[in-house]
């Protein structure tokens, strides 16, 4: 796979209409600037760059991925509905993922519903909507990314181990940037780290290393349940 260190030439055989930019693969896929530059970079996208050093994505491997998506999103013979709030109960458990692609956390959401955990998928897109949907319902364990709008990863996780009911809960982070820079910025060690994107068996092994045998039981603790409201 070719990567984003060729370079483009304005040669006779250069034809423009083959390439596009970042920002114009990114709107096209439907993610955000930051995971086609990934993409890029781990050769899921092919890419090169101008003698000026703007990078160009190869569009027919932007149509490549799309087609993928499509296929994988079709494949899957019981998709599990849109998340919605669940009430904690004896036999429930759930995990809850916090991306702001919502492409990615449909191919999770797909992906853990194979896996016949029984475990209920939430969905969030960024740290604030996260808390809160822990404080509809604490979740087994939780899967995030750290670049996000608004309250972004590093918050969230700091807000969480500061409050005791969610202190202990399990956290799975899938990020794009390298582990030394995450933990320098401030992400707790002994949470479990995968490097975006990830390998879908990576991220299963991680979840199931984690998640608690017994799920929480019993009613919503008036503390817990407005601790993010």
């Amino acid at each position: 796979m070719k990567t984003a260190d060729q370079q483009v030439t304005q040669g006779p055989s250069f034809d423009r209409a083959a390439f596009c930019t970042t920002r114009q693969a990114a709107d096209r896929i439907g993610v955000s600037h930051r995971t086609v530059q990934m993409w890029v970079e781990n050769g899921t996208l092919q890419a090169w760059k101008t003698a000026g050093g703007h990078r160009r994505i190869a569009v027919d491997s932007v149509e490549r991925l799309l087609s993928e998506r499509r296929t994988a999103l079709a494949g899957v013979p019981r998709p599990i509905p849109a998340a919605r709030p669940i009430a904690p109960t004896a036999c429930a458990r759930s995990v809850l993922i916090v991306d702001d692609d919502a492409i990615l956390l449909r191919l999770y959401e797909l992906e853990i519903s194979t896996w016949g955990l029984d475990l209920a998928v939430r969905k969030a897109s960024n740290g604030i909507e996260a808390l809160i949907r822990i404080g509809e319902a604490r979740p087994d364990i939780l899967v995030s990314d750290l670049h996000m709008p608004g309250l972004d990863g590093f918050g969230m996780i700091r807000t969480l181990r500061n409050n005791p009911a969610t202190a202990s809960l399990p956290l799975v982070v899938v990020s794009g940037m390298d582990k030394p820079m995450v933990l320098a910025m401030g992400l707790p060690e002994d949470v479990a780290y995968l490097t975006k994107p990830a390998p879908l068996a990576a991220l299963r092994a991680a979840v199931t290393a984690r998640l608690p045998a017994a799920s929480w039981t019993g009613p919503e603790s008036p503390t817990h349940a407005n601790a993010y409201q």
